[in-house]
């Protein structure tokens, strides 16, 4: 299996595998927002076989902090409970770290997201719509420069409704 960046003939393998992994459409729904809107940042694809397995994308951020919003993360549903999201995961955040982003922000299940070095206190000082347990963060060069302060998801986030 390889992880690459998503290429354009991607598109509507990605859209059937979202859909697939959520059950519904909202979720790829968001993706093409987030690619139209301009705020799609690193778009990356899990590879095997020639089929494309698992999807993570991370998106632009209104914050203080240079700042991406990571979701969704979804896997094929066969091929789920297999490391495909967390390998997917893992690479992005090292590409964020690369690209000089500062956090990833996250909304989703603790459990699962702490493995990546996730933590609802780092993202407690900041105001979200999303605020509360399941809002996470993580600072990709070992600290914050900011614990408060306003934070924003992409705008096609506010679309889901």
């Amino acid at each position: 299996m390889i992880i690459r960046d998503e290429e354009e003939a991607d598109r509507a393998a990605i859209r059937d595998l979202v859909t697939a992994a959520f059950g519904q459409s909202d979720e790829a729904d968001l993706v093409d927002w987030l690619r139209a809107d301009g705020d799609s940042v690193i778009s990356l694809v899990a590879v095997d076989e020639d089929r494309i397995v698992g999807h993570v994308l991370f998106s632009r951020m209104k914050s203080a902090l240079r700042a991406l919003g990571m979701a969704p993360v979804s896997v094929s549903p066969q091929r789920q409970r297999s490391g495909i999201g967390s390998r997917l995961v893992r690479a992005g955040l090292e590409r964020a770290a690369e690209e000089g982003w500062q956090a990833v922000f996250v909304v989703g299940e603790p459990d699962y997201y702490r493995r990546f070095g996730f933590d609802a206190a780092l993202a407690q000082g900041f105001s979200s719509p999303y605020s509360g347990p399941y809002l996470m963060a993580i600072a990709l060069d070992g600290q914050l420069p900011a614990s408060t302060g306003k934070i924003e998801f992409a705008p096609a986030f506010a679309r889901l409704g």
